[in-house]
């Protein structure tokens, strides 16, 4: 099963190598991980997507939350959350090409960001699912070049 973990850590060096070797040194694999800056500079945010039963994830969580530089370890799985991935993208959009690619740019409400008469670069924003069915869909003009986050996600207001 797909978890969505949140680790709200110190804004130090040295703290992302210490998770990610927790996880290759367990031999669990991180499908995604973004990092960034909270609002408190002391303070990162560390949204990792990790697959495996309950009993791998429990056994992950707890192996997070014994290191110093950890300040909270979320699993937002089970309660309402929001997740956004962000995807850049540069498609050849020239010729035929052209009407399908304004098309998409439609359908998945991307940003065109840069353009030139041989290709385009667009920015898509959404779910995973989403971002991947545009992807799939951007393969058929032609991706030269592709760049992504991971999945960031909080939960929901209450």
């Amino acid at each position: 099963m797909k978890h969505i973990i949140s680790v709200l850590v110190e804004n130090k060096s040295g703290v992302l190598a210490r998770i990610s070797g927790l996880f290759s040194a367990r031999g669990y694999n991180i499908d995604s991980l973004a990092v960034g800056e909270t609002h408190d500079p002391t303070l990162s945010r560390i949204t990792l997507v990790v697959h495996g039963d309950d009993r791998i994830i429990d056994q992950v969580k707890k192996q997070l939350n014994k290191l110093i530089d950890v300040v909270v370890v979320d699993d937002l799985t089970d309660r309402g959350y929001i997740e956004r991935d962000l995807v850049i993208v540069k498609v050849e959009c020239h010729g035929e090409k052209k009407k399908t690619f304004e098309e998409m740019v439609d359908k998945y409400h991307m940003n065109i960001l840069d353009a030139s008469n041989n290709n385009c670069v667009v920015q898509i924003v959404g779910e995973e699912t989403f971002v991947e069915n545009a992807i799939e869909e951007l393969k058929k003009l032609g991706i030269i070049e592709l760049a992504r986050t991971g999945t960031l996600a909080l939960s929901k207001a209450l």
